[in-house]
């Protein structure tokens, strides 16, 4: 029924020996002012509603059904919005709350007022960049463990990347978060279930834009309440097993549990627990896995990138598996982390929806109304970033900064992803451990294309080819890399909760 008001999606890519344009929707181009059938292409791809003009820096409005819906696309009036007067703009939007809430409960992501402060600070406290390298061990031992596992996988067999990283970042996570391994069984369940929930969830909810403030509760469906059910049979024994004891002292569950203890009135019940668990697993394990995935999208695409981060490697690491003390030196390796966000931000919009009567630039904005930021926009707006599009990681090198506010994969200001530090950590090392063994190849006219749910995924997944760099087990020396010659085409130009 809905088909006559959606416009097919049209994918871009645009591929050459030195320059790669990756995977996005093209520019909107419906009727101007149907705002219905904007709000109904939306429900079907996020990303393919942007006109052109959309990725300027700007802030403008549209109504839909009365709603008012504030789009900020300017770095200033971001940080207005998410630092300067972030009271009134603490509530994530009733889209983002009623899709999350049976799963996460009243956990961080998506809480506000007393709860999200007294959660903030024990998370947060919790995941610090300082404890980063107490953990760091653990994200090197599970990457070598896949290393172990792919290098059994014969060479040239077709594999699907996304499940994949979705299986190593969600070990990564259990063993930190838990102290705990998941093992395969479980490491799938949870990987397959997030992805059959996010399948299944309504992210634009009518409710809200037909007047109600809170939006509607999403339909718990007999396939909904069967993948949250898997999600937290898994998390559920892994919390008892820490309530009775059972659990590593290290891990950040332990932490948490024992801040319970000294501190009562923090309220941690079991349920409590799950939900902040949960919480952490998810948007650990789903955001890292996305971006990672995507990183092997662009390294197969760019062969002048993978070249220099496989020279990197070699050059830092020699025959040894990369570690958390390479770090400062994987510098090509810190850049297409860096840039894979820029281009495909695991969340790539962030919306919250207003308390009060406020102005944002010159528009008067009414209590109750959604304000958008949009990562996906703000990261491919011209006047920020040159050739937006483009897959450039050199834009990340040699000191090079965006312009504050501009770049915000990890979102900004109180409700910054408290977890970045560990994600960003774990993502490199993820990549240079991975990386010095093996390349991924993809077909030429194979298609990829980026779909928004809860997170931004490859819609059918990423299946390619895994290519051995280097037979044998971890330890034996790595096969040395073409250096470039002088005509080889160059390195491109030179460079929440």
């Amino acid at each position: 029924m809905h088909a006559r008001f959606r416009q097919p999606v049209e994918i871009v890519e645009h591929v050459s020996d030195t320059a790669l344009e990756p995977v996005h929707a093209a520019y909107y181009s419906g009727p101007p002012g149907k705002y219905l059938h904007l709000l109904l292409q939306a429900r079907r791809d996020f990303l393919s509603i942007w006109r052109v003009g959309d990725y300027r820096e700007k802030v403008s409005q549209i109504r839909i059904l009365g709603r008012q819906i504030v789009l900020v696309n300017s770095p200033e009036m971001i940080r207005d919005i998410l630092v300067k007067r972030r009271d009134n703009y603490e509530r994530k939007s009733p889209q983002m709350r009623r899709a999350l809430e049976y799963l996460l409960g009243d956990g961080l992501f998506i809480s506000d007022g007393p709860t999200w402060r007294q959660r903030r600070a024990l998370v947060s406290d919790i995941v610090h960049k300082d404890r980063v390298p107490a953990f760091s061990p653990i994200i090197e031992r599970t990457a070598l463990d896949m290393v172990r596992r792919w290098q059994q996988i014969p060479d040239r067999t077709t594999i699907d990347i996304l499940p994949e990283m979705a299986a190593l970042t969600a070990e990564i996570i259990s063993r930190s978060v838990f102290g705990q391994e998941l093992g395969n069984a479980d490491t799938a369940e949870v990987s397959e279930s997030f992805t059959q929930y996010q399948a299944l969830v309504d992210s634009t909810n009518p409710g809200y834009f037909l007047g109600l403030d809170e939006g509607l509760p999403m339909v718990r469906t007999p396939a909904l309440r069967r993948a949250v059910r898997r999600l937290h049979n898994v998390i559920d024994r892994i919390v008892e097993d820490h309530l009775a004891g059972r659990g590593s002292h290290n891990s950040m569950m332990e932490l948490l549990i024992r801040r319970q203890k000294r501190n009562p009135e923090l309220g941690l019940n079991a349920v409590a627990l799950r939900n902040e668990a949960a919480t952490i697993f998810m948007a650990g394990h789903e955001t890292t896995a996305a971006t990672l995935t995507w990183v092997w999208y662009l390294l197969a695409r760019a062969p002048w990138v993978e070249r220099a981060v496989h020279e990197e490697i070699a050059a830092v690491c020699g025959d040894r598996a990369p570690t958390v003390d390479d770090l400062p030196q994987l510098r090509w390796c810190q850049a297409v982390i860096e840039e894979t966000l820029r281009l495909y931000p695991p969340v790539p919009i962030l919306a919250r929806q207003s308390r009060d009567a406020d102005q944002i630039g010159d528009i008067a904005v009414r209590p109750g109304s959604l304000i958008l930021i949009v990562p996906w926009l703000l990261h491919r707006t011209e006047s920020l970033f040159e050739a937006p599009h483009e897959f450039r990681p050199e834009r990340f090198m040699d000191g090079h900064r965006p312009e504050p506010y501009s770049y915000i994969p990890f979102a900004s200001g109180p409700r910054v992803c408290p977890g970045q530090h560990f994600g960003m950590t774990e993502a490199i090392l993820c990549l240079a451990i991975l990386a010095q063994r093996f390349r991924v190849v993809l077909s030429p006219d194979q298609k990829v294309v980026p779909q928004c749910r809860l997170t931004l995924r490859p819609r059918d997944g990423l299946p390619a080819m895994l290519v051995h760099r280097q037979p044998g087990p971890v330890g034996e020396a790595v096969a040395s890399v073409p250096v470039r010659s002088a005509d080889s085409p160059a390195v491109g130009c030179p460079y929440s909760a």
